[in-house]
């Protein structure tokens, strides 16, 4: 299984779940990305670990928090660390932003 498909079949029973971009209209919903990939581990000359570090971000148009907690038990159990957090509100369209990063080596 790629490692899109692992965050898509983690997240999505908490709420619509997509890789870069969301084209629906249902709040909340998740976006992810990957935004960087290096060795963790080399061997003989050859990678024999990968580390992902990815962000998952969280929309919504009220309190997100239950959600929130929701995202980082269930990618911490699949093997994800959070490394870190931060929050905005997007004034222009009135949406409360939530920006988790994680690191997954595999």
């Amino acid at each position: 299984m790629s490692l899109n498909n692992l965050i898509i079949n983690t997240l999505s029973p908490l709420a619509p779940t997509s890789f870069l971009t969301y084209s629906g209209s249902v709040f909340p919903h998740i976006t992810f990305f990957e935004f960087n990939q290096q060795a963790a581990l080399n061997a003989d000359d050859s990678e024999e670990m990968t580390s992902y570090s990815i962000q998952v971000d969280i929309w919504s148009l009220g309190d997100y928090t239950n959600l929130v907690d929701q995202v980082k038990t269930s990618l911490k159990a699949i093997g994800f660390r959070r490394t870190n957090e931060t929050e905005f509100y997007e004034n222009d369209t009135k949406i409360y932003h939530k920006v988790l990063r994680f690191n997954f080596v595999n």
